[in-house]
């Protein structure tokens, strides 16, 4: 018995080393994919199709105008009913910057005209912000804000993630020889899903959910980290300073924004990563008749198991990311209540692609995020066996 308990001891150190070590690694790597996948989630494109004064379907209304060009939205104005001219107007709610509030625009003048009633008001009672995807965010961050500013939240990440990724093994391991030792289960693809369920909804709890505000609270900051000004008055500035000021400015219960999507994401996550790896690995060794994988084996299945959960769940990520990152203010209603609403108010004001948004940099940073953080824990445990470190 004592032997069992102090294997047992063993394993878990094992996993706690091994876990913590891979999610080191793996955060070193590959954090400046998550501030892009964040920016791209919390930009919003908002347009008031309210004030819209004219139809570019019908075209007895259609107005000479710009869409190709940054600047290309024009002030209409019509000189004496002679005919149209077209003057660029500086006020025009295109802002070029798509991390800022663009300046809000002023009534356009009427001529006197029929046509001035066509547009009395700007054609854009919002901001516009120009579409920009993975690599376009990435550049805009580094000319705005600097290179370091892709590491933004990264103290808030190591902070998190050494915890995250020791709970994670440990617990999956523990509830997998929870399910083969108390249930008809046994070691089965239905018992590996169940412990890699069980192990995603406790780091969420213990770990995700707080230090995941405080990550999103500093990669939402819109400053520049080459400009000593503006870092010097930055909001938030460290993890433990974030969360010391978001307790103190909104309560405790704030480091918990999120706490139900991101279970349901960290869930489904680990259950379909960790059902993928450990069949993929067992029909790999047993088709080269070896007892472990090559460290280029770990890394390819673990990046393609890893791909698997975010392709179903993103619309989670995207909602949890909203919530953690809205500001409650004392007296005024929240934007986002929960995840349905959420869902629903997003849909409704940007599409249902909205939901989608920040897939393509979440893949490329959970895939190879997985590949490497597998890798370097089969590597670690390896040598940990082999060395008889434990």
């Amino acid at each position: 018995m004592a032997s069992k308990s102090s294997k047992s001891k063993n394993n878990t150190l094992q996993h706690l080393i091994a876990g913590g070590g891979a999610g080191f690694v793996e955060s070193s790597i590959c954090h400046p994919l998550d501030t892009i996948k964040t920016r791209m989630q919390l930009r919003k494109n908002t347009i008031d199709t309210q004030q819209i004064r004219h139809s570019l379907m019908e075209p007895a209304h259609q107005i000479r105008h710009s869409l190709m060009e940054p600047s290309g939205l024009l002030r209409q104005s019509f000189a004496g009913g002679s005919g149209l001219r077209s003057t660029p107007n500086p006020a025009v709610l295109v802002n070029a910057n798509v991390h800022e509030p663009a300046p809000i625009a002023q009534n356009v003048s009427k001529a006197p005209t029929n046509y001035s009633k066509i547009i009395e008001k700007p054609i854009y009672n919002g901001t516009v912000r120009a579409s920009l995807g993975p690599l376009g965010s990435a550049k805009r961050i580094v000319q705005r804000e600097g290179f370091f500013a892709l590491y933004k939240g990264l103290t808030a990440v190591y902070a998190g993630i050494v915890p995250k990724m020791a709970i994670r093994f440990v617990t999956f391991e523990k509830y997998k020889e929870y399910l083969a030792d108390h249930t008809s289960l046994g070691r089965s693809n239905q018992a590996t899903f169940l412990a890699g369920l069980g192990s995603g909804l406790t780091e969420a709890i213990m770990v995700v959910t707080p230090a995941e505000v405080c990550k999103i609270r500093m990669q939402g900051q819109y400053h520049s980290l080459v400009d000593p000004a503006q870092r010097e008055h930055r909001k938030y500035r460290n993890v433990i300073q974030t969360a010391i000021l978001i307790a103190r400015e909104e309560g405790i219960g704030a480091l918990y924004k999120g706490l139900f999507p991101t279970m349901l994401r960290q869930g489904c996550n680990q259950a379909v990563n960790f059902t993928a790896y450990s069949y993929f690995k067992k029909k790999t060794m047993e088709l080269q008749h070896t007892s472990e994988l090559a460290s280029w084996q770990s890394l390819l299945i673990g990046g393609f198991s890893g791909g698997m959960g975010p392709l179903v769940n993103n619309p989670l990520d995207v909602v949890k990311t909203r919530l953690q990152k809205q500001v409650v203010q004392e007296g005024r209603a929240p934007k986002y209540t929960g995840l349905v609403q959420a869902c629903f108010l997003i849909a409704k004001e940007e599409s249902a692609f909205a939901l989608w948004k920040g897939i393509t940099p979440r893949l490329l940073r959970i895939m190879p995020g997985q590949a490497i953080t597998f890798m370097t824990y089969e590597a670690i445990s390896s040598m940990m066996k082999k060395h008889g470190a434990l």
